[in-house]
Formats: C-alpha cells, sequence, structure tokens
C-alpha cells in the first residue's frame, strides 16, 4: 500500500469545528487571530511579539536549569527569537502517539521558519499542573500478535487529595510488563531499556515523561518546560495578578464566545458558567479549585505566584512566558484555542497562530498487504471489527459468484422496470404494489449475498486472523492508533530511527491525516 493523505473528514470523531479549521477556515477566522493556512500569518505573528528583554533573560535561566545548556538554548537567547511551542500531559511512558506528532510538527515548523528568516526555536510544555492522575497512570502498547496491552501505575497514597500530577512519585512504574509485551520485536530490548532509564524508582511523573522524549527525540534541538517550576511561577505572576483583577471581565467574554460558538453550530470545548473558576491554588503540594466570588480574585493579587491557570487560561500564560509565534495542538487544543483567544486579547493583545498537529497512521509490511488483498481502502477500515469482518468477507466471495450477485441484481431491476411500465398502464393503483414487492426481492438477494460472504469468511481460516490483526492495529477499541497506542511499540518493531522517517513526514504539504507505511 501507498502512503497516503486521508482527509480528516474521512474520520470518525471529527468535530465541525476541526473539519472547518483545516479546510474552511474562513467560516471560523472569527475565532482565531492568525490563518495558519497562509505564510504571511507567521510573520504577523512574530510581529506583534513584545518580550522585555529581562523576561526572555529569566526564562532563559528557568530553561537552562530544567534543560541544561544547548545551542537551541542560545538560539532561544537572542533577541528576536521566537518559539513554536506543543505540549501535553505528562502521561505514563509518554502518553499517545500523537504525543511524539506534536513535538515534531513543532520542531519541523521552527525548522522551516528559522530558514525563512524568522529564527524559532521548538519548545515542548509539560502539562504537569494537572490533577487528574486516572488520566495519565496508564498508557496502551500492544505485544508480538498485535494485542492491545494496559500498563498501569499507581499513586503513592495521598488521602484522595489533589495533586499536581507532575510530582508524583513513581515506585513501582510496570517496566516488566513493558519489555515482556515487546520482547518479540527486533528493537524491544532496547525501547525497553530506554524506558527503564527514564523510569528510575521514585521518578516523578514529569521527571520520567521528560527523560523519555528526550532519549526518543535526542537531536531535534528540543526545549522541555515544565510550568510547575517556582522560577517559572514567579516570571508569570504579572500576567496572573492582571488575570485575577480582571476575572469577572474574562469570565463575561468565555460565556459570551461559547455562546457565539455555538450559535454558529460548533461547540465549546470547556464548558463555562458563572460560577466557574479559572484559577487554582498551589499549597501544601496540592492543587485545588479556587471558589471565589469574581469580584474577590483580586484580593489574590499578592499571591499570583501561588497560583495555577485553567485550561483556557493555561495557553495565555505560556504566551506571556515565551515569545510564542505558533502553537502546534490537536483538534481538543485548537477548540481550545477558539475559546481562550478573547482571554488573549484582554491580557495579551496578541496571540500565536494555531496549527493542527501532524497525525499518522503506521502501517506495517503485513498490515498494507492485507488492505491490499481485501481491496479494503485504509477508511473503510475505521469500523468496529463485526463491520470490518464483513466487508472481509465480501472481499473474498469468488469473483465468478460476485458476479452472478450483479448481474442477478441488474436483471432482476431491469425487468422489474419493464414490469412497472405495463403495471402503470393497466392499473396506476397498482405501481406501490410493485414497488414494494422489489424492495423486498432486492433485500431478500442482498441478504443471500452477505449469507454467502459470511460462510466464505467461515471456510477462510485465516480471515478471522486477518480481520483481528488489523482492527487491533488501526482501529484498537474503535479508537485511532494515535490517540490509543503509545509510541513505543512503533519503535520497538521499526527502531527508534522511525523518529526521522516520522519528522520528515510532517510537512505541511499534506494538511490531512497520514497513512505511512514502514
Amino acid at each position: 500500500m501507498e502512503p497516503g493523505c486521508i482527509r480528516h473528514t474521512e474520520l470518525p470523531g471529527t468535530s465541525r469545528l476541526f473539519a472547518d479549521f483545516n479546510y474552511h477556515f474562513d467560516r471560523v477566522a472569527r475565532f482565531y487571530r492568525h490563518n495558519p493556512h497562509d505564510p504571511a500569518s507567521f510573520e504577523a505573528a512574530a510581529r506583534e511579539i513584545d518580550y522585555p528583554a529581562e523576561r526572555r533573560a529569566a526564562m532563559v535561566y528557568a530553561l537552562e536549569a530544567q534543560n541544561g545548556p544547548s545551542e537551541a538554548l542560545r538560539r532561544f537567547s537572542q533577541p528576536g527569537t521566537v518559539a513554536v511551542v506543543s505540549g501535553q500531559q505528562v502521561g505514563l511512558f509518554g502518553g499517545p502517539a500523537y504525543t511524539i506528532y506534536k513535538a515534531l510538527t513543532a520542531v519541523r515548523t521552527a525548522g522551516e521558519l528559522s530558514a525563512r528568516g524568522i529564527q524559532a526555536v521548538p519548545v515542548f510544555w509539560l502539562a504537569s499542573e494537572d490533577h487528574d492522575f486516572a488520566e495519565v497512570s496508564f498508557t496502551w502498547i500492544f505485544d508480538g500478535d498485535r494485542d492491545p496491552v494496559r500498563l498501569t501505575v499507581e499513586a503513592p497514597e495521598a488521602n484522595g487529595r489533589p495533586r499536581p500530577v507532575g510530582r508524583i512519585p513513581l515506585l513501582n512504574s510496570p517496566v516488566e510488563g513493558l519489555r515482556q509485551a515487546l520482547a518479540p520485536f527486533p528493537h524491544g530490548d532496547r525501547v525497553s531499556a530506554l524506558v527503564e532509564e527514564a523510569y528510575r524508582p521514585g521518578t516523578t511523573m514529569t521527571e520520567g515523561f521528560r527523560a523519555l522524549l528526550r532519549g526518543i527525540l535526542s537531536g531535534t534541538g528540543l526545549l522541555f518546560l515544565d510550568p510547575l517550576d517556582p522560577a517559572v511561577h514567579a516570571i508569570s505572576a504579572p500576567l496572573i495578578s492582571e488575570a485575577l483583577n480582571a476575572a469577572g471581565e474574562i469570565k463575561a467574554r468565555l460565556l459570551e464566545r461559547n455562546r457565539e460558538l455555538v450559535s454558529c453550530g460548533y461547540h465549546a470545548q470547556v464548558h463555562v458558567d458563572p460560577k466557574t473558576s479559572l484559577f487554582f491554588l498551589l499549597e501544601d503540594g496540592e492543587r485545588s479549585t479556587l471558589r471565589l466570588k469574581d469580584s474577590e480574585f483580586a484580593s489574590l493579587r499578592d499571591r499570583a505566584a501561588d497560583i495555577s491557570p485553567s485550561a483556557l487560561l493555561r495557553p495565555v500564560v505560556q504566551d506571556y512566558l515565551l515569545p510564542t509565534v505558533a502553537y502546534v495542538g490537536g483538534p481538543a487544543e485548537l477548540a481550545y484555542f477558539a475559546q481562550s483567544q478573547v482571554i488573549y486579547d484582554r491580557l495579551l493583545g496578541r496571540m500565536p497562530v494555531a496549527l493542527a498537529r501532524s497525525g499518522f497512521t503506521l502501517l506495517d509490511e503485513r498490515a498494507s498487504k492485507l488492505l491490499d488483498r481485501y481491496k479494503l481502502p485504509f477508511a473503510a477500515a475505521l469500523v468496529p471489527r463485526e463491520s470490518l469482518e464483513e466487508r472481509l468477507a465480501q472481499a473474498l466471495v469468488p469473483e465468478p459468484l460476485e458476479r452472478s450477485f450483479d448481474e442477478t441484481s441488474r436483471e432482476i431491476q431491469g425487468r422489474l422496470e419493464n414490469l412497472a411500465g405495463e403495471i402503470e398502464r393497466f392499473d396506476p393503483t397498482l405501481r406501490a404494489s410493485l414497488e414494494k414487492s422489489r424492495a423486498k426481492m432486492l433485500y431478500q438477494l442482498e441478504k443471500l449475498r452477505r449469507k454467502t460472504a459470511r460462510e466464505t469468511f467461515r471456510r477462510t481460516a485465516r480471515a478471522a486472523s486477518d480481520a483481528q490483526f488489523l482492527h487491533n492495529l488501526i482501529f484498537p477499541q474503535r479508537h485511532l492508533q494515535e490517540r490509543f497506542y503509545s509510541i513505543l511499540p512503533f519503535l520497538a518493531q521499526h527502531g527508534v530511527e522511525l523518529v526521522d522517517r516520522l519528522r520528515n513526514a510532517t510537512g505541511q504539504d499534506c494538511p490531512d491525516h497520514r497513512v505511512l507505511a514502514v
């Protein structure tokens, strides 16, 4: 099978907002500041950035403490250098595969902008402040038979109190389960060793996540930013202070924006109501929602360094800390941006270009051959397993028999059409009865065709195995591969060098979902 680009509208679950963002941007332009499909947008976004030298110097110091010295950091320290940012929750073993695709899209975009004269470095925001540990405590991989394997880690006892997940230490990471599942693959030992090195006992969620991504993405020049760093909180305090002071106005703008989105037929990614809080308090290792009247938040301005932003305020804080020219996100994050635009306007007066990340489904040699053998378009495989089996069964019916079904169907319809004319002339009231009989005959013929296909499928022993293999790899548990599996089993099968191939495939020549044979 040749690599291909599949329109997002052919993928299950694509929202109307994301479809229009990609293919009809004029319909959603009012919710974003820049058109990501217009190269001039990046120059415009770069011109809008007002990034004081003292803030850059403070962020260079904080980034060096987290990353160590590097050429990328040296470039970041130069006046005028901008950032291409992406980010992800610090999920176990790197989270879903699209984590890597986000990072690579940011790396590729920064390189392209630098080549055009806009000096840019890629930065990855570690979403370590989130406190929903259940969301990040597991990952899915597959074993040598392509059966899904769920790996989970438990957090140390915390009496049920919310804590930023990034600070949670992991005492018993499921490295051994990973090693066993990946053992059949040519590079399984190497990948397992990479993970074991990153997730040593006592390593926090952030430390393990960052170390693993550094190992996978070494040589890309990617900088990592952990917002839980007290130094970073201190730098963002002026913006948080202003947000606290303007809490009521910001809330009103968000409520109006949500009404606009819904009135245009889109969805509001984050629910906002008059009681919604945009702020969390970080205190004694916990992260708790601040429940105050909007007019009362201003009283906390002196504690701004202890405040953690909500999902809608977070990107604005991020782009205050960094000279962000573009943010690379998935469908949900781009929907956040449609809401957060009103906060950008109020607090920053600018907004980066919002870019859709590259998306991939990776097919190995067997999967490519199966799709060819069964004459199955990729998008047709994104169905429940029972439906996939039916489609494979149809492809197995012998061609002479399939032709006979087609010819019989055409002949029945042709003869009934001739009969319809005679019936119409004889007694027009009988036409409805004829149409009803026609539908029944064609239904019974189609029913026989499906029975024949199922019998053929039953007689072909390997067909059930083929269906299971394809479903588990391409649409596991009715999820897109990139949203379900970690990147680790793919690296174990094809080598860490796969990252270079993915990086080269993240160009803007394909704005769609990429199907890549590896």
